[in-house]
């Protein structure tokens, strides 16, 4: 028995990490694979029997799974952020949550034929909008920092209010005494909230005061954060069902934003976990799923799907925002893009059978309603946000754009060579007057250090993708590459070669960029050589200017620089797998004044 369970939990594991790399490799969101996969190795094909294999573990393991999900998005949470779009995050929450669950409520009384109760409790889990759904698909999406911030702050937020408030729904009416609704309920719901919310505020500063004072070794951070998170999850669980939701979400916005010098390697461990959480989670999600609960819908149901989604979030979002000022298109964005996820299957199969069991037959269509209700929307706006935020203007810019970091008169040539090559190209300096001849020409630039706050608060970097530091300091190239290195990917992140220093002045391989164009040419080399008057070269191949001709016809000591290949991808030399070259890719080249002068080659 034992060895199943084990075999099965790899096994799902496994699909889990693979699914999201074959998301990566075929640019979709990861999420859709993910149910599509759950569901073929659960109800098709019989593999993966959650509840049979599993047992009682598997409540155990989901809940602590979301735990660790939702402290892990409230440390994605910035104040800074908050700042930006607070008014209408606020309406979102204190507005837009209760008219989410007044329209559900009604709509599934009156058009999904429910009773109250179980009409109210699925009003209540249709306002969750998850970070389990939120963030990957904003992470592949790539929007602008404005949209992604209201559509994260919205979900992480709603997600542990609306678990409770289920909760609360759910015990009023199963163990209702004397009193009234808003008393049993809201007074209740605010009451956990505010004590959840001082917990984990508690947990997440003295986390970050121990942090700071040197109280715990490094190595001991992030298991401690870890167990602490799960703690609290646990001990803020005996105050009130759910209310750890809240409890571990405050706590991951408290730690988060203490400015603890340690944060970025903490958000990478947890990012880490909850990448395999979430994994794994879907996957069970949908296999968990049985057919013959499906027989419990008709077309009141699909009705009812129907009009939260099409109907219920827009004009939620419209009544909420009323007045605030929010651009039509942000707007837009958010009124269509409402996915749910763990948190809201997670109550559904909860209290689906609880209801039933308390005597609401009706609570039998709760988790397939829901289920149904997540892969829909999971599809629908998974597949949806990055063509339709493109459409809106919302996205960050074109993807697969190079940042250079470091002006001088041979990288603003070849900032220019590389716009004029339809790449998305910005030029990066700390010295206003390094970028006056990058200014002149027309080229984007980005005036300040890249190791600076106001980069990781106010600037958008998600239209680069690839980073090539050429400054005249090697250790600050070494450094911007080593700070963006896990955000972009330690391959897309290059430096110019040491000079000739000793091998003992040098930084490891480890916290340094790739080597670009070679060894030898660092950046004395190649200031050298502009001043001597080489030129950057574009030129196109084609099919009677292939690259064995290019290469016949360059000067014996020209630099290869860039490869674009016809799609605009872009691969600097020496990476570049030459026999992979095809026609119509364009060549970028450093050439000495004699071979260089004139237009770009014709060919």
């Amino acid at each position: 028995m034992t060895e199943s369970v084990i075999t099965s939990l790899v096994f799902v594991v496994a699909l889990g990490i693979a699914a999201q790399w074959l998301a990566w490799r075929l640019k979709i969101p990861a999420i859709i694979l993910l149910m599509a996969l759950g569901l073929l190795v659960g109800p098709a094909l019989g593999w993966v029997q959650p509840v049979a294999e599993f047992g009682t573990f598997l409540p155990a393991l989901i809940a602590l799974s979301v735990a660790i999900i939702l402290f892990e998005g409230g440390m994605s949470l910035r104040l800074h952020e908050y700042k930006e779009a607070g008014v209408d995050v606020t309406r979102l929450v204190t507005l837009g949550l209760p008219i989410t669950w007044g329209m559900s409520s009604s709509a599934a009384h009156w058009i999904g034929g429910l009773s109250w109760p179980v009409a109210l409790i699925f009003g209540a889990i249709t306002v969750v909008t998850g970070p389990t759904v939120i963030i990957p698909l904003l992470k592949h999406a790539r929007l602008k920092r404005r949209p992604a911030a209201l559509l994260k702050w919205e979900g992480i937020v709603n997600d542990p209010i609306g678990a409770l408030l289920a909760v609360l729904v759910f015990e009023y009416f199963v163990t209702r005494e004397s009193g009234g609704f808003a008393s049993d309920v809201v007074v209740t719901l605010l009451l956990v909230l505010a004590l959840a919310g001082l917990l984990g505020a508690a947990v997440g500063y003295g986390l970050g005061w121990m942090f700071r004072r040197g109280h715990v070794p490094e190595y001991l951070k992030s298991p401690l954060m870890l167990a602490s998170v799960l703690a609290v999850y646990v001990v803020a669980n005996h105050i009130h069902t759910e209310a750890g939701l809240m409890a571990v979400t405050v706590a991951g916005v408290v730690l988060a934003n203490q400015s603890l010098r340690s944060i970025d390697e903490l958000r990478r461990f947890k990012e880490y976990i909850t990448i395999i959480l979430v994994s794994v989670l879907f996957i069970i999600l949908a296999a968990k799923l049985e057919v013959a609960t499906l027989a419990y819908l008709d077309w009141r149901s699909a009705a009812l799907l129907a009009m939260v989604i099409f109907v219920v979030r827009p004009v939620a979002v419209y009544l909420a925002t009323i007045g605030t000022g929010i651009d039509w298109r942000e707007r837009l964005l958010i009124a269509w893009i409402a996915p749910r996820g763990i948190v809201a299957a997670s109550v559904a199969g909860l209290f689906g059978p609880a209801l039933a069991a308390a005597g609401y037959m009706d609570g039998k269509q709760l988790l397939p309603l829901v289920f149904c209700l997540i892969a829909l929307t999971v599809v629908l706006h998974g597949a949806s946000l990055g063509p339709l935020a493109r459409w809106l203007g919302l996205a960050a810019g074109q993807q697969g754009g190079l940042l250079i970091v470091g002006a001088s008169g041979w990288s603003t040539d070849l900032a220019k060579a590389l716009r004029q090559a339809g790449v998305n190209v910005v030029v990066n300096d700390d010295n206003w007057g390094q970028l006056r001849a990058a200014r002149m020409e027309g080229l984007p630039v980005y005036y300040g250090s890249l190791l600076s706050e106001h980069v990781e608060q106010g600037y958008e970097l998600n239209e680069v993708s690839q980073l090539l530091a050429v400054s005249p300091n090697d250790a600050y190239n070494a450094l911007v590459c080593t700070r963006f290195g896990p955000e972009m990917g330690r391959n897309n992140v290059f430096q110019l070669p040491y000079g000739e220093q000793e091998e003992r002045r040098k930084m490891t391989k480890s916290m340094r960029g790739h080597v670009a164009f070679g060894d030898e040419w660092d950046f004395n080399n190649l200031m050298r050589l502009h001043y001597r008057g080489w030129q950057i070269r574009r030129t196109t191949l084609s099919e009677d200017f292939n690259f064995e001709q290019f290469k016949a016809q360059l000067p014996e000591q020209s630099l290869l620089m860039v490869l674009i290949t016809p799609k605009k991808q872009m691969k600097l030399f020496p990476e570049v797998d030459e026999a992979t070259i095809k026609e119509g890719s364009v060549i970028i080249s450093y050439q000495p004044e004699s071979e260089a002068k004139g237009t770009d080659s014709p060919h």
